[in-house]
């Protein structure tokens, strides 16, 4: 499992074009897409954008494959700050530094655009 670095540079610019969630944790499992909604994403995206949407890539699957795409952090529309908890959680479980470190940045960034009180 691969750091998707242009997941994570698409997920700096939600972050700093305010496209995102700051909602808190546990959310996710309402906020994460639903197979279907994920079949008409690609559908009508195509698996170019999907990508986008995923902080991880696993290259033992193809690319023209949902498998290929994981840590998933928003909802095709905004980022969700719930998704990049449930990542860096994820990601610290099985071991892979450099998608929880990546999750964790975005997290920071997050923080200073939206301070907590």
């Amino acid at each position: 499992m691969t750091l998707n670095r242009a997941a994570f540079d698409y997920a700096r610019e939600l972050i700093a074009h305010g496209r995102l969630v700051a909602d808190k944790k546990g959310s996710w499992r309402k906020h994460h897409p639903s197979r279907s909604e994920e079949n008409e994403f690609i559908h009508n995206h195509g698996f170019q954008e999907y990508a986008k949407w995923h902080l991880g890539v696993d290259r033992r699957h193809g690319e023209e494959t949902k498998e290929h795409y994981k840590f998933p952090f928003g909802d095709f529309a905004v980022l969700h700050r719930c998704g990049l908890l449930a990542v860096r959680a994820r990601a610290h479980q099985y071991g892979y530094a450099e998608i929880e470190a990546a999750a964790d940045q975005l997290l920071s960034r997050i923080e200073l655009r939206q301070p907590t009180r």
